[in-house]
């Protein structure tokens, strides 16, 4: 990003107003599917429309898409037909639905209507953005995975406090009771710290609480909450208490104990087949810079966290492979904003940009374009810290919300609240039915996407939706050809460990 630039997008953005902009628009939602306040929190993310007029220094921003969310379904629970919504964490939720509005836009735009985003590009039944429209994305939290592995600075934030040596009764190690005591030392520091923050802090237990909307979700917890004697957890701890008694100078006349340093723990799990985390006392828990996938309740997913999906629409944008057909160009995020939470700016660079930075050799239409990374001072007020301090007596276990909710900027349907990857409050009855199918589920922004070409006139259609033979899901997304090319240079560059789709969960019409 040229210095220029990046002076226009900082002039053009303030934090703290996109933080407001997204905290209003939830305000304002019906309370279907909201958290309920002092026991539940979520997530929320969006994505911001930007439009600079010619000659004008003012710049318009509207949320145009935004989504609240924290869990994803686990591997079995995926389904052939495409009906089921396998990811609902906020920001996988905004992304889709802002996917709502572009090919509402699209439509608008070749049906000879006016559209607020795109105008005709130079190649045939190609369209581009408008000058001076642009996108901004907004996530309460930092996105789960590689952005959540962040150095602590307070040890009392941690979600394992280091534990200090214990001195026996003539200043020597407690020997045999040092297990003892450290125990005590944990319990009495637990004891002070929210529930839901002592072990795989920024929660990615987000991620998949035992789902059910059928269920219920109260029931939703971590197992690496619990610190039994098996849990890798406390395993740190008592390591980090031996590594602060081994690391002691004995000639330390001050007798000031000295801390471990720690990170935030992701519960997102490395993916198969590559690095894998050391579990090391403190820093040495995690790896970094690594794919991870998103943890389910006892089953494995193959939904990729937050950090790497942002990562890769650094690169390959984030109007995905079926609207690249109408796209001479990706549409990319010019900065990304998170709201007042344990953050990194290193660690955001790292897990957002560097991973990708080198990629080289795309086709046209594609770059590597990172974002500007801003931090807000406000804060979500159902983050998982305010509900925690708003908690009272006889509320409940706080526990994440088991709704997910998708706002979007369309005449149809703008809301799309769901559950365990369904509509919420669905009956068993309907599920496979159409009732029970969320907007944003892959067989519905597929038909809305085919709806789209059918309202394109021929002539106008774009060269790669010209062939007959074109027919499923796969069939459209295989036969966009450059976006298949960029993200084999991504693959093959930066992320060869990144899961391959199931071809036949794919095959749906």
């Amino acid at each position: 990003m040229s210095v220029s630039l990046l002076s226009v997008l900082v002039n053009m953005v303030s934090a703290d107003e996109v933080a407001r902009l997204c905290y209003d628009t939830f305000q304002k939602l019906p309370r279907r599917g909201k958290p309920e306040p002092g026991r539940e929190w979520t997530l929320l993310a969006a994505v911001l429309q930007l439009t600079r007029r010619a000659g004008s220094d003012s710049v318009e921003k509207k949320v145009v898409s935004l989504g609240t969310g924290t869990k994803c379904i686990g591997q079995t629970a995926m389904s052939p037909k495409g009906d089921v919504l396998n990811d609902s964490h906020a920001e996988v939720i905004a992304r889709r639905g802002c996917i709502r509005y572009l090919i509402q836009e699209l439509h608008r735009a070749v049906t000879g209507g006016v559209s607020s985003v795109f105008c005709q590009a130079d190649e045939r039944g190609k369209w581009r953005p408008q000058p001076g429209v642009s996108f901004v994305f907004f996530t309460s939290h930092t996105p789960c995975g590689d952005a959540s592995i962040i150095p602590m600075t307070d040890s009392q934030s941690q979600p394992c406090p280091p534990v200090m040596s214990i001195k026996g009764p003539e200043g020597t190690d407690g020997g045999g009771d040092l297990k003892r005591k450290a125990e005590e030392q944990i319990e009495r520091t637990n004891s002070k710290l929210p529930r839901l923050e002592m072990a795989e802090t920024e929660l990615e237990d987000r991620e998949d609480t035992k789902q059910s909307s059928l269920s219920n979700p109260s029931k939703c917890e971590d197992p690496s909450q619990s610190h039994s004697p098996e849990t890798p957890v406390e395993t740190v701890l008592q390591d980090s208490a031996q590594l602060e008694i081994k690391s002691r100078d004995p000639a330390d006349s001050a007798g000031l104990p000295l801390q471990v340093p720690d990170i935030r723990r992701t519960g997102a799990k490395c993916v198969p087949n590559g690095p894998a985390d050391p579990l090391q006392p403190g820093l040495g828990y995690h790896s970094t810079g690594v794919l991870r996938v998103k943890p389910g309740r006892g089953e494995p997913t193959l939904s990729l966290s937050c950090s790497d999906k942002l990562a890769r629409w650094a690169v390959l944008g984030f109007q995905g492979a079926l609207l690249s057909h109408y796209l001479q160009e990706a549409l990319y995020f010019s900065t990304v904003v998170v709201g007042k939470c344990p953050y990194s700016q290193e660690v955001m660079q790292r897990a957002l940009v560097t991973r990708c930075s080198h990629v080289s050799d795309l086709p046209a239409g594609f770059s590597v374009c990172p974002p500007l990374l801003l931090h807000s001072s406000l804060e979500f007020p159902f983050s998982q810290a305010q509900t925690e301090l708003r908690h009272q007596a006889g509320q409940g276990r706080i526990s994440p919300c088991g709704a997910a909710i998708s706002w979007c900027n369309v005449t149809k349907q703008p809301l799309d609240v769901t559950a365990n990857g369904y509509k919420h409050g669905i009956t068993k009855k309907a599920l496979g039915t159409a009732k029970a199918r969320s907007l944003l589920c892959k067989l519905e922004l597929f038909h809305s996407f085919l709806s789209l070409v059918s309202a394109t006139d021929p002539s106008a259609l774009p060269d790669s939706l010209r062939r007959r033979e074109l027919q499923t899901y796969w069939d459209y997304k295989q036969d966009s050809q450059l976006y298949q090319q960029a993200w084999q240079q991504l693959h093959s560059q930066a992320f060869p460990l990144w899961p391959r789709s199931d071809r036949n969960l794919l095959l749906f019409h």
